[in-house]
C-alpha cells in the first residue's frame, strides 16, 4: 500500500537526486552525443544496449539482456514495482546537421530524440541507485531500455510478451517535445497519442488504352476514388469525436498518359485518438474500399497493419507525473500538452497496467523551433539532465503517494 507523501521527505529526495545527476552531467552529455554518433534502427540497437549495460552493471541494478536487443534493469527489495521506460532507435533518415556529434551512420538519424530518453534514464537510474545505497529507495524499480518503437507494432509488444509487467503496478515515459521550451513539460490527462496503423490498397484490373476506357477497368480513376472516398466514408462512419484521419504517403500507377494500366497502389496511415474506435476501424476501411471500387470493373486488395493503440494517460498516473514536474521544475514548470496525432508503442504497456507519458521541452528558450522526424532535430543538451531528475523523482513520488488529496 502506498504511503502518504511526506512533504519534506520528497523536497530532500529531489535534492538528493538534483546532486547526483548533477555530478554525472559532463558524462551524460558525452554518451548523448556518442549515441547521437552512432544511431542504430530498430532491433539492431546492440551497441547502445552494451554502453547501457556496461554502465549499469558499475551499480547496484540487476540487469538482464533481452534477445536481440534492449535490457530490463531491477533496483529494490520485493514488492510493486513502479517501471520507467526509454525507447533506444533511431530513424532511417539523413542527418543534415553540422553538430561535432552528428551521426556518423550514413542514412540513419536520432531525428526522434531516443537519445535523450535513453541518455536521462540512465540519468534517473545513477540516481535512483544513490538513493537505493542511503537506503531510501521506498520500492522496487524496474527501467525498460526498450528496442523498435519506430516500427510497427513496436517493440513494446516484445517486452511484454518476455514478461517485463510482472509486479508493475505503474508504468512512466517521457518524449521530446522540441515545441516545448525547456525547464517546461507537457502534460495531458487523458488520450495524449493516437493510435497509428498502415493500409495500402493495391488495386488490379485489365488496362487498356485511355480513348476505350469503357473496354477496361479506369483503374486510375478508381485509384482515385479510393484516395479521396475512403477518407470521406470515415468520417460518416464513426464517430467524429474519435479524431479519425487517413493521410496518404504513396500513390502509384501507370508511366504513359495515353496508357490506362492493369495495376497500381495507395498507401498511408489511418490514425484514431479513440482506443474504441480504434477496435472496429479495420473493418470499417475493408468495407469501404470493396463498395467504393466495385462500379470501376477493378478488385482490390487491402492490407491493413494494426500499429500502435493511443497513448491514455491515467488519472492518477498523471498526477504523480505532475507531482514530479512541481518537485523538480516548480509549478512554473507545468504546461498543457497538446493531443499528437503521433503514434507511440507506450499505449502497449497502458493497455496492461495504469501509467502515463509526459513531453520534455528540448527547445532553447528563444531558440527556433525543430520538428521530430527531421534530419535538422536540435536538443538542447540541457534536457537531458532535466528529463533523468524528472524520471527519477516519478518513481520515488509514485512509491510514497497515496490518495492523491493528501499531497
Amino acid at each position: 500500500m502506498p504511503l502518504p507523501a511526506d512533504p519534506a521527505h520528497l523536497a530532500h529526495l529531489a535534492h538528493l537526486v538534483a546532486d547526483v545527476v548533477h555530478k554525472y552531467d559532463d558524462e551524460l552529455r558525452d554518451l548523448r552525443r556518442d549515441l547521437h554518433a552512432h544511431p542504430e534502427l530498430s532491433r539492431h540497437e546492440q551497441r547502445t544496449t552494451s554502453l547501457v549495460a556496461d554502465r549499469l552493471a558499475r551499480t547496484g541494478w540487476q540487469v538482464r539482456l533481452l534477445p536481440g536487443s534492449g535490457l530490463v534493469a531491477d533496483l529494490g527489495a520485493e514488492g510493486p514495482v513502479v517501471a520507467l521506460r526509454a525507447d533506444m532507435d533511431a530513424l532511417p533518415l539523413e542527418d543534415v546537421t553540422t553538430d561535432p556529434w552528428a551521426s556518423t551512420v550514413p542514412g540513419v538519424a536520432h531525428a526522434c530524440g531516443h537519445d535523450v530518453h535513453t541518455t536521462a534514464l540512465l540519468g534517473a537510474a545513477l540516481a535512483l541507485d544513490e538513493v537505493h545505497a542511503r537506503d531510501l529507495l521506498p520500492g522496487r524499480v524496474r527501467l525498460f531500455f526498450q528496442p523498435a518503437e519506430e516500427v510497427m507494432p513496436g517493440g513494446a509488444l516484445d517486452l511484454i510478451g518476455q514478461g517485463v509487467l510482472e509486479d508493475v503496478e505503474q508504468v512512466f515515459a517521457l518524449h521530446c517535445d522540441p515545441a516545448v521550451d525547456l525547464g517546461q513539460v507537457g502534460l495531458r490527462l487523458g488520450p495524449l497519442t493516437s493510435a497509428a496503423d498502415k493500409v495500402e490498397v493495391r488495386l488490379e484490373g485489365p488496362g487498356g488504352h485511355t480513348s476505350r476506357p469503357h473496354l477496361t477497368g479506369d483503374l486510375v480513376f478508381a485509384l482515385a476514388k479510393v484516395t479521396t472516398e475512403l477518407p470521406a466514408v470515415l468520417s460518416r462512419r464513426m464517430d467524429p469525436r474519435s479524431g479519425v484521419s487517413v493521410v496518404w504517403g504513396v500513390v502509384a500507377a501507370g508511366s504513359a498518359p495515353n496508357v490506362i494500366p492493369d495495376r497500381g497502389r495507395v498507401s498511408g496511415t489511418v490514425r484514431i485518438l479513440d482506443a474504441e474506435a480504434w477496435a472496429g476501424c479495420e473493418q470499417i476501411v475493408r468495407d469501404a474500399v470493396r463498395d467504393v471500387v466495385a462500379p470501376y470493373g477493378v478488385t482490390a486488395q487491402v492490407d491493413y497493419l494494426r500499429g500502435v493503440p493511443p497513448v491514455v494517460n491515467d488519472p492518477r498516473a498523471n498526477h504523480v507525473l505532475s507531482a514530479a514536474v512541481s518537485d523538480v521544475l516548480g509549478e512554473e514548470g507545468r504546461v498543457v500538452a497538446g493531443q499528437s496525432m503521433g503514434g507511440e508503442d507506450f499505449g502497449w504497456y497502458l493497455d496492461e497496467v495504469p501509467g502515463a507519458m509526459m513531453r520534455l521541452g528540448t527547445r532553447t528558450p528563444g531558440g527556433p523551433t525543430y520538428d521530430l522526424h527531421q534530419g535538422n532535430l536540435r536538443v538542447d543538451e540541457r534536457a537531458v539532465g532535466v528529463g533523468a531528475r524528472l524520471m527519477a523523482q516519478t518513481a520515488l513520488r509514485a512509491h510514497l503517494e497515496g490518495d492523491p488529496t493528501l499531497v
